[in-house]
């Protein structure tokens, strides 16, 4: 993957995408600062791996998942790395076997395409149908890398701007969730 090797503050100067830019203009408005990687496009953290270290932060992982009667939606933030069951995290939210969502949900409820999913997105839903689960493992980290809603950039945010600032401003609260780094030896 080619990256640009330089870390830049702020949005870029060449005119983007229109889901790209509201997420520019979002955090703009909302006084948050953020440093930004651009790249290729990066549809897996591992694809990412050099950007991380460019950032100097982890990448979250962004999972929108729905549940087995696609009546519910659940954007989940984790750490990159971690592996992912539905099943734990179904029993622990207390609802039924999740599944991932499919690029229509994703398109209509966030305005995001598959690899380009991201917290920023929860600014296109504005009827607050998805719920936002995080992982509390994610809160060890003072910043998080999150695209931009467009997977050629990736931008490096504080966690407290994130869950103090952005959620609030959009109208979420985030549910905490603990996953293990094991899945497999869950019951």
């Amino acid at each position: 993957m080619r990256i640009d090797p330089t870390l830049y503050r702020g949005r870029p100067a060449e005119k983007r995408s229109e889901v790209e830019e509201a997420c520019y203009d979002l955090l703009d408005g909302l006084g948050v600062a953020y440093e930004r990687a651009d790249h290729e496009h990066g549809d897996t953290i591992e694809a990412l791996r050099e950007v991380e270290k460019l950032l100097g932060c982890g990448i979250c992982k962004n999972l929108l998942l729905t549940n087995r009667q696609m009546t519910q939606l659940y954007l989940l933030l984790m750490p990159g790395d971690k592996p992912f069951k539905t099943r734990i995290l179904s029993k622990e939210i207390g609802t039924a076997r999740l599944s991932f969502a499919a690029p229509g949900q994703m398109l209509a409820s966030l305005g995001v395409t598959p690899g380009s999913v991201s917290p920023l997105g929860l600014m296109n839903d504005r009827e607050k149908k998805v719920h936002l689960l995080i992982d509390r493992e994610l809160l060890l980290q003072s910043c998080v890398g999150v695209h931009p809603c467009m997977n050629t950039s990736t931008l490096k945010i504080k966690w407290d701007d994130l869950l103090h600032t952005v959620f609030p401003a959009l109208g979420f609260t985030p549910r905490f969730v603990e996953l293990p780094w094991d899945p497999d030896s869950e019951t």
